[in-house]
């Protein structure tokens, strides 16, 4: 594993290289690339977990016994993500898929900010907080600021079942795999960004790929890739960008 920051120009422009010559490069991303945008990750001290803990807010099996106690969780989340905008990290992917060289985006994230950056292909494993949608009829709506300020639980307007945002709750299957596990199978080079992938389906995604042969790009506080096969230990990142997304996400894009 090579690091790289600012002052490494030729590692930096080594990764470029390769990165340029891949032939399905995507990226990976966790909540780490929405910081920037004044959005806390939720495992962080701080962070929505440890004001709401999953287990007692964020199950399948609370909303569908007790939907008005899941709805503290889902309001104090759709407020924070309220008027957040992209910040250099998304603005950068967007740039470098619009100039071809990035395939697509696989983020963890629900707070539509690669979207809202420009980036068109993006596939959200732990689905989108933008719609609310009916567990009983299928009905899907666009959230508004009144569902985060109502004291009632939003009903569906077909059939007057409670709605959930449109996100995987623990004890519902994650979206987009089959096409995220299609797309992965061509790839040749992924950036994972932001996030630790020490929850599958994410986990998986790395190994994958190295198991393929492609290279690993990981852009992060501290470095976490690590390779199953021997004992954790092993990094799996060929190329690892240490430091704040906003500094090393610009730095990879003018290299290359």
């Amino acid at each position: 594993m090579k690091i790289i920051d600012k002052d490494n120009e030729k590692h930096l422009n080594e990764a470029a290289k390769h990165f340029n010559s891949a032939s399905c490069a995507l990226a990976l991303t966790g909540a780490g690339i929405s910081v920037g945008s004044g959005i806390a990750d939720f495992r962080s001290p701080g962070g929505l977990w440890s004001r709401f803990s999953p287990e007692e807010y964020a199950t399948l099996e609370v909303f569908l016994h007790n939907p008005v106690k899941a709805w503290q969780l889902y309001r104090k989340l759709g407020r924070e993500l309220q008027g957040k905008s992209p910040n250099r990290g998304h603005r950068v992917l967007a740039d470098l898929e619009t100039r071809g060289i990035l395939k697509g985006i696989i983020t963890q994230n629900v707070d539509n900010l690669h979207q809202a950056a420009g980036s068109r292909y993006v596939l959200e494993i732990h689905g989108d907080h933008q719609h609310l949608r009916c567990l009983q009829c299928g009905s899907s709506i666009p959230v508004a600021d009144s569902h985060y300020s109502m004291e009632d639980v939003p009903e569906c307007g077909l059939c007057s079942y409670p709605l959930k945002p449109d996100i995987v709750l623990f004890g519902e299957a994650v979206k987009n795999l089959d096409e995220i596990q299609m797309l992965v199978s061509s790839c040749d080079l992924l950036l994972v960004i932001g996030t630790s992938a020490k929850v599958y389906p994410a986990a998986g995604i790395p190994e994958m790929v190295r198991q393929q042969g492609g290279k690993i790009y990981e852009f992060n506080q501290e470095q976490t890739l690590s390779s199953s096969g021997f004992s954790g230990h092993t990094p799996l990142s060929d190329y690892f960008f240490k430091g704040d997304l906003g500094d090393t996400l610009p730095l990879f894009s003018e290299a290359v």
